[in-house]
């Protein structure tokens, strides 16, 4: 079993959403990345390289971006938004992958 902890950024992108927003997000969070977080499926894969996290995992139309530390078995959370059409918003600002 993985432990999951959020940056403090991620925990800055995680308030901008509303609680109910907020609890999809954890929710799926300890559903899909406590067990095998390196396993990829249709919401989980591994992403192009790029300066904000290796993995990404979609929750409708959420994104949590996050990294994987192997060796003590962590999942970093470092950034969580929303994506309309192929724009990634982080809160309420436009973000580039």
């Amino acid at each position: 079993m993985y432990e999951i902890e959020f940056t403090v950024n991620a925990l800055e992108d995680l308030q901008a959403f509303k609680k109910f927003e907020q609890q999809i997000i954890i929710s799926g969070i300890n559903t899909q990345l406590k067990y095998e977080p390196t396993v990829e499926n249709r919401n989980r894969f591994r992403m192009r390289p790029n300066e904000v996290a290796e993995w990404e995992l979609r929750l409708g139309k959420y994104r949590v971006f996050y990294q994987v530390e192997d060796v003590v078995q962590i999942v970093s959370i470092e950034v969580i938004g929303f994506k309309i059409g192929n724009q990634l918003f982080v809160r309420g600002e436009r973000r580039y992958l």
